[in-house]
């Protein structure tokens, strides 16, 4: 099971934390201090950590400042949200990502979930559709099907869930980032095209990519 420190000093946000993620899986370690955080790194192993920047004491900031002097597990910040200068700040101190409080609860998940990707990367074979993340490679058959990177990423996060429905917002948020100017339209252009290609490689593309309109789009298996 995948083991995921999260780190707060409000105990009402990491019972939050808890009872978003362990639906999902995980197998969730509480903490309530940078200091506390770190003592545990060195003695357990972990996945993930979710770190709070604004904590009392330690903050976030240093707490993964001296986590990088011994560990290079992947870390997932949590910030106020439009402090740009906390998001910097957490990414210089050695930060992989970040999420917004308040958060969405899939946001969040799939934000942990390609942080762990990175360190465990992951193939899908779909009737014969292959997304092969280490290679950035899919391909039907023998066929190679060549995407964009953004094409890539959001077929992936399709193949991934399936059956889940990702509205506009969240494809943006999760594929172009939260401070994007990008508008939905840019997401549409872009399923057509990934349809359009995988389409031409001869798979039936338009019986598992579907539309869910005035939402977003699915993968149906």
């Amino acid at each position: 099971m995948t083991k995921l420190l999260v780190v707060d000093d409000q105990e009402r946000m990491l019972n939050l934390l808890e009872l978003y993620l362990r639906p999902h899986g995980y197998e969730i370690t509480k903490v309530s201090s940078g200091r506390e955080a770190l003592r545990m790194l060195r003695e357990s192993p972990f996945d993930l950590v979710l770190l709070d920047i604004m904590m009392e004491g330690m903050d976030g900031f240093e707490t993964c400042r001296r986590l990088r002097t011994f560990s290079d597990l992947p870390v997932l910040m949590l910030t106020a949200k439009d402090q740009k200068e906390d998001v910097v700040k957490g990414l210089k101190t050695g930060a992989d990502d970040y999420v917004t409080k308040p958060f969405d609860e899939d946001i969040l998940v799939a934000r942990i979930e390609t942080l762990l990707r990175r360190s465990t990367p992951v193939s899908i074979e779909m009737n014969g559709l292959n997304w092969k993340e280490e290679n950035y490679e899919l391909s039907y058959g023998k066929e190679a099907i060549v995407l964009t990177p953004k094409e890539f990423q959001i077929i992936g996060l399709l193949l991934k869930r399936p059956n889940h429905v990702y509205d506009r917002n969240d494809l943006l948020d999760l594929v172009w980032g939260v401070d994007s100017d990008t508008g939905g339209r840019t997401v549409d252009s872009h399923m057509r095209n990934i349809r359009e290609k995988i389409r031409k490689a001869g798979f039936p593309v338009d019986d598992h990519l579907k539309t869910v309109w005035g939402v977003g789009y699915k993968w149906i298996k």
